[in-house]
C-alpha cells in the first residue's frame, strides 16, 4: 500500500490507473506481459501493483525494443489466465483511468479476461482516458501546428491551397526544429508507421495469421479466422455484406471467402 495521493478528483468508488505492456497490438492475437496498477480510494489510500505474465507465445524483438521485456524475464511467471479471476476481483468495484486507454489497453484487457473466461463487465463503470483529455484540451490540427512551429495565426483556414501552404511550410519547420528527424523519404515514413500505420479499411477489420489466414480484429468473432466464421456463422457475414458503411474492399473480402466455401 502506498502513501495516501491527494488528488484533485471527488471519487464515489476506486478509481484504478492501468497501464499494459503486450506482445504487440493486435487485441484478437497479442498478449499481456506486464500489468502495472494504482488503486485510489475515495479516502485518497493508495495501492500499487505490477505484474508480469508468460503470454506463451513469442515476445517480438520489436516489441522488447519497446519496452525492454524478453521471453526470459517472463518465462517463469504465470499465464495471465492465472491471475484473472484476482485481477477481475481488485478492478470489480472500480472506474478505470489510463492513458490510451479505451482504445488500447482495455480492449486488449477485456480480450484476455475472455480468453480466461473470467467475467469482466464494463457495466456503469466510469472511464477516464488522460489521452483524450489532453487530445480535446491541446488541439493537435493544423492550425495549433501552425501556432506552434510558425509562430503565426492559420489564415484561411480550411481553403485547401492555405492549408496545404499551411503543412509544406509545418514540416519544413519540424524538420529544422529536430535534427534527429530523417532527411530522407523512407526514413519518414518508418518514424510515421511507430506512430500510427498506415491502415486500409481490411486491415481495420481482419489481420493475418502466421498461417497467411485472415483474422477478424473487432466485432463478435475478434480473433476468429474469417475462413472459420464463414463455415460457422454465414449468416453474421451475409449481415456484414448488408451494412450501409461497410467499404467495398471488405465486402469483396467477405463475399469471395462465403464463395469459396461453397
Amino acid at each position: 500500500m502506498a502513501a495516501p495521493l491527494s488528488f484533485p478528483l471527488s471519487l464515489d468508488r476506486p478509481l484504478a490507473f492501468l497501464d499494459l505492456e503486450t506482445t504487440g497490438l493486435g487485441v484478437g492475437t497479442d498478449r499481456i506481459i506486464e500489468l502495472a496498477l494504482i488503486r485510489v480510494t475515495p479516502g485518497g489510500d493508495v495501492m500499487e501493483k505490477v505484474r508480469r505474465f508468460n503470454p506463451e507465445v513469442p515476445i517480438p524483438p520489436e516489441a522488447s525494443a519497446i519496452h525492454g521485456i524478453t521471453d526470459a524475464d517472463v518465462a517463469g511467471k504465470p499465464p495471465f489466465a492465472a491471475r484473472a479471476r484476482s485481477l477481475a476481483e481488485l478492478l470489480e468495484p472500480c472506474d478505470l483511468g489510463g492513458f490510451n486507454l479505451r482504445r488500447f489497453d482495455l480492449p486488449m484487457l477485456l480480450a484476455e479476461f475472455q480468453r480466461a473466461e473470467v467475467p469482466f463487465q464494463i457495466g456503469d463503470r466510469r472511464i477516464v482516458d488522460a489521452q483524450f483529455i489532453f487530445h480535446r484540451e491541446e488541439p493537435r490540427d493544423l492550425s495549433a501546428a501552425v501556432r506552434f512551429y510558425l509562430g503565426r495565426e492559420l489564415e484561411d483556414a480550411h481553403s485547401a491551397l492555405a492549408d496545404i501552404r499551411a503543412t509544406a511550410a509545418v514540416l519544413g519547420a519540424q524538420l529544422q526544429r529536430y535534427p534527429h528527424l530523417p532527411r530522407d523519404m523512407g526514413g519518414l515514413n518508418r518514424y510515421c508507421d511507430e506512430v500510427q500505420p498506415f491502415e486500409t479499411e481490411v486491415d481495420r477489420w481482419f489481420e493475418e495469421d502466421d498461417e497467411g489466414r485472415k483474422v477478424f480484429r473487432r466485432g463478435k468473432h475478434s480473433g476468429i479466422p474469417l475462413e472459420s466464421v464463414a463455415r460457422s456463422h454465414p449468416d453474421y457475414l451475409q449481415w456484414m455484406l448488408g451494412l450501409d458503411d461497410l467499404g467495398p474492399e471488405v465486402k469483396g473480402v467477405v463475399k469471395e471467402t462465403l464463395a469459396s466455401i461453397d
